[in-house]
């Protein structure tokens, strides 16, 4: 549910911006409000989960993003769908970092926890896949709105099945919640956005870009010195000393970056620059999202006999050389042309997705899944916001459509590359020994 969001809204804010009367960067908050609200609040979800229990945490999450859902579908103007979009957000970042937890909680064994992971993957690649034709296929037959009531089933279904299902969480109350840190997060990851998107309206050397920009690493530091100084934080600093937790962390960051940008620049040139219908964009974004559906899977089987290493590297490799295919087609391909790097590029991100998530959930010590989750989802919506907002702003201030698009693609390829990098250095070849409890 909270995937299918991220996905079928790409193809849906160009009809949205149409009928609500909103510019390219109104465009941009309706889909990146959600994300930075999404990203700000992961630390707590997952310190809460932590502390309170999982289970009850996630059920929390499910309620209010099921709520804020029709919200969505009865905003009447801009500023009141961004505003809805922030609390769907909000309910978001409590449901991610219980699901991984539960998982965790249910799935001790390496094997066993691989193929969970591996099915969570794949649950998140078919609601990936599903989104943009989805979206396409409401928007075109019964309206944007019903892009967000789609939420309401599924979440009451959700809700009523978590609670008959699954067990009661363990909770730790000594864990501090530590809202000086969470505010510090919160508010870094939406001055960063801010000054994302605002840079293809202002211009990069505006002085409010700037100061937001500054602003944003201030509240970094800020947080990070937060963390060395509290005698309870939510993210203590060691963790992130862990090259399995930090540099998966970091993986996740880059491969949302360079795939979520990928999926909503390209929807904007099917619909701007090719006139696509919006079902028309989201049948042209399939091969992209559809290979999703079974690459974590097969990278779950996978990792038993190969160790996750190789799999994430391999997986960041073929991403990388979809992207730089595109880059490199030239200044209006043909969209047969575009079919082969987009299949690669969802093929590939979905494929490292197993193994960055157990290298992270793995290196977490005893009380501390909800907070691992919550990092590693935290930076993988940094990214998210990041690739939506710089691939906004390239296509805005490039001197054509084109040049703008393929320096988004070219920069999202750099993006897989770094993880390469990242991924031999930092993923483990083989599940660790967890560590205990400090």
């Amino acid at each position: 549910m909270v995937i299918l969001d991220v996905t079928i809204i790409n193809v849906a804010v160009p009809v949205v911006g149409r009928e609500l009367g909103t510019s390219l960067t109104g465009i941009q908050w309706i889909t990146d409000g959600y994300t930075l609200v999404f990203a700000g609040l992961l630390l707590t979800g997952g310190a809460l989960g932590d502390r309170l229990g999982s289970r009850r945490v996630f059920c929390w999450g499910v309620a209010v993003f099921t709520l804020a859902s029709l919200a969505c579908a009865l905003a009447q103007s801009p500023a009141s769908l961004v505003v809805a979009r922030l609390v769907e957000g909000a309910g978001a970042a409590l449901i991610v970092p219980g699901s991984l937890a539960l998982l965790q909680q249910a799935y001790p064994a390496p094997d066993a926890r691989s193929r969970a992971f591996g099915l969570w993957g794949s649950m998140a690649g078919i609601a990936a896949s599903a989104g943009p034709l989805l979206g396409g296929l409401l928007v075109t037959t019964l309206g944007w709105r019903w892009v967000f009531l789609i939420n309401l089933p599924v979440g009451v279904a959700c809700l009523a099945l978590t609670l008959r299902c699954v067990a009661p969480s363990r909770r730790h109350a000594a864990r501090s919640l530590d809202w000086p840190a969470q505010c510090a997060v919160a508010v870094m990851v939406a001055l960063l956005t801010a000054a994302l998107n605002e840079a293809g309206r202002r211009g990069w050397f505006d002085p409010a870009v700037l100061a937001m920009a500054g602003l944003s690493a201030v509240c970094a530091a800020a947080f990070v010195l937060r963390e060395k100084l509290a005698r309870t934080p939510v993210l203590p600093v060691r963790l992130l000393r862990s090259r399995a937790m930090g540099g998966g962390a970091a993986i996740g960051l880059l491969f949302n970056f360079a795939f979520y940008g990928m999926v909503f620049t390209a929807s904007l040139d099917f619909q701007r620059q090719r006139g696509y219908s919006a079902l028309e964009t989201g049948v042209a974004l399939l091969p992209a999202v559809v290979m999703t559906t079974f690459a974590s899977a097969l990278s779950g089987r996978l990792a038993r006999r190969t160790g996750h290493r190789p799999l994430v590297v391999a997986g960041m490799l073929v991403a990388a050389a979809g992207l730089a295919g595109w880059a490199a087609a030239g200044p209006d391909p043909s969209y047969p042309l575009l079919v082969a790097p987009m299949m690669a590029a969802g093929f590939g991100t979905s494929f490292a997705l197993t193994g960055s998530t157990s290298s992270v959930m793995t290196a977490a010590p005893t009380g501390y899944a909800g907070t691992a989750s919550a990092l590693f989802n935290t930076t993988r919506q940094i990214g998210s916001a990041a690739g939506v907002a710089l691939g906004g702003t390239f296509l805005a201030t490039a001197a054509d459509y084109g040049t703008g698009l393929r320096l988004s693609m070219g920069i999202g390829a750099l993006a897989y590359f770094t993880a390469v990098v990242l991924a031999w250095l930092c993923v483990p070849a083989q599940d660790a020994a967890k560590p205990s409890e400090a």
